[in-house]
């Protein structure tokens, strides 16, 4: 019964996505890419949404939670600040411009070879990290509510390669052969229903604690596990506090306001105002994030007694423990809608990106529309299946989201970094911005690839060898060793800045870079977006008063 709930619900989207895309004409490439600007703010607050909160959040985070305690939060709380920054600087300087890429203002900033590389960077992002960790993330999900495996009568690891290639060839064939006008749709309709769900889960979980009592399993979940419910980490939680002054914004800015895969959204509004309430109401709506992707992992926590080998198996096994049957099927299919849509979405933006920076700039320039989109719609079926193949390989990578981030550095700060630069100078030439991405990169694969193990194991040896044996102790030992990646992100943040400064100095460009108005977008700002900003603001600094 819960399986046939899951597959009517899903159906239902499909449906309803189908009749209010198939009049609109997205045969050439700007129109495939981006429905033509013509995104409302509730479908952009709704896409945003649903594009960000997927099972790396709903598996991974609430992971986090049940390990780490209420720290965590810090990944949904700091987003909206990054958004309500990303409304009022950055997106009026995407819509003046008229892009449809973020590559592409390199471009116009520095050169075509800049916007390749940070392409490249985006397009090896997806393919090696983001799509097989929504994969892997995902089919954890739907094998845990289901328990696959028994109804397969297959071994745990044959399970998660049959849900991450059911999964991937469903949101492939929907994000290639739909556009993100498609996908759009799709998102608004799941983020009514994973909105609506995710909301049930710490009820019933709260429920289940409380004996039928809301307020009592809350008094209990509290009382029981104080030290769970603490906004400040501590040095050996996955994000110490001190770390939201450092690299933590920098990666909600990059996520926010320059990833190609959440900002295409925002690009897709039909004019600046509608884009900033958009991104606004999407930033209220995170701040109860925690709800969702923290508070479950808590209830877990308790329920479970903190007996679980692996966090991440948290979420689904409490889902699977509280909900009741009526419910299973359809919250299965919330799920599966939410995974399905992070998967488009990205598909999506490595297909745009391909197309019109890649195909179109170095391999024909002569194509045409129609063959643009083709040959998007190859690499992306070549991208799906690549991913697919590397997911099931990640299962032992220790906690998802703390790898997801921490592998995510690799090109997120390099690209903010001259995002940053590009906007806030008119002289620093396009040397710099290469410079900028390559250091940026290599300097943060030698941190954490090899600098980092050297100081963590010679600390534990040390350590070791003086007859500290105690966890605990080990585990402070581990997080003194060596900077956290965050730490490390801000530094290189800074350093690369230094370095494209001082190119800058000595090798300016001969002409100052002066952005004109395309006049493809109206880019007159929401009258009420600077005192809607800080009041976002304000509600995250009060909850972080609170919890303290």
């Amino acid at each position: 019964m819960q399986f046939l709930t899951f597959i009517g619900f899903t159906a239902l989207v499909a449906i309803i996505s189908y009749f209010k895309t198939r009049k609109t004409d997205e045969t050439t490439s700007d129109g495939y890419f981006l429905g033509g600007r013509s995104l409302t703010a509730g479908v952009v607050a709704g896409s945003l949404l649903l594009t960000n909160l997927s099972t790396e959040q709903l598996v991974g985070l609430n992971g986090s939670a049940y390990q780490s305690g209420l720290s965590v939060m810090v990944w949904e709380t700091l987003a909206a600040v990054a958004m309500v920054l990303t409304a009022i600087f950055l997106l009026p300087r995407y819509l003046k411009g008229g892009l449809t890429t973020v590559p592409g203002f390199l471009s116009e900033r520095f050169d075509v070879t800049t916007k390749t590389l940070t392409s490249v960077l985006f397009l090896s992002g997806y393919v090696v990290v983001l799509l097989p960790v929504i994969l892997y993330s995902g089919s954890l999900a739907i094998s845990g509510m289901f328990d696959v495996p028994e109804l397969l009568g297959v071994t745990h690891t044959q399970s998660i390669w049959i849900c991450v290639w059911g999964i991937g060839i469903i949101g492939s064939i929907y994000a290639i052969f739909g556009g993100l006008k498609a996908v759009a749709v799709s998102d608004s309709l799941n983020a009514i229903g994973l909105l609506t769900g995710g909301l049930l889960i710490p009820i019933f979980g709260l429920l289940f604690i409380g004996d039928g009592n809301l307020l009592d399993g809350l008094s209990t979940l509290t009382t029981e596990n104080p030290d769970k419910f603490k906004s400040m980490g501590g040095p050996t939680d996955p994000v110490p506090f001190y770390t939201i002054f450092t690299g933590m914004m920098l990666v909600n800015l990059f996520y926010w306001g320059t990833n190609q895969q959440i900002i295409q959204r925002a690009l897709g509004a039909k004019n600046l105002k509608e884009g900033q309430k958009g991104l606004l109401l999407a930033s209220f709506i995170k701040i109860l994030g925690p709800i969702i992707v923290v508070l479950p992992g808590l209830i877990a926590f308790h329920v479970f007694q903190g007996s679980l080998e692996n966090g991440d198996s948290a979420y689904p096994l409490l889902v699977k423990k509280v909900l009741p049957t009526a419910w299973l099927g359809f919250f299965a299919a919330v799920v599966f809608g939410a995974i399905l849509s992070s998967f488009n979405s990205v598909l999506n933006s490595s297909v745009t990106l391909f197309g019109i920076d890649v195909y179109k700039q170095h391999i024909n320039k002569e194509a045409d529309e129609k063959t643009i989109v083709k040959y998007g719609k190859i690499f992306g079926t070549v991208l799906a299946f690549a991913s697919m193949f590397i997911a099931p390989l990640i299962a032992n990578a220790g906690s998802l989201f703390n790898y997801l981030q921490e592998i995510n550095g690799i090109y997120s700060i390099p690209i903010l970094t001259i995002v940053v630069v590009g906007y806030t100078t008119k002289r620093v030439p396009a040397i710099a911005a290469k410079v900028g991405l390559l250091s940026g990169c290599l300097l943060y694969c030698l941190s954490q690839f090899v600098l980092k193990d050297y100081f963590v194991n010679k600390a534990i040896e040390e350590a070791v060898s003086s007859g500290v044996t105690d966890a605990a102790a080990l585990a402070l030992v581990e997080a003194q060793a060596y900077p956290h990646y965050l730490d490390i992100m801000a530094i290189l943040f800074v350093l690369n800045i230094v370095i494209m400064l001082i190119i800058g100095k000595f090798k300016p460009r001969e002409v100052p870079f002066v952005q004109e108005y395309t006049k493809q977008v109206d880019i007159t700002p929401w009258k009420y977006v600077k005192q809607a900003g800080v009041l976002v603001c304000l509600i995250v600094v009060a909850l972080y008063v609170y919890f303290a």
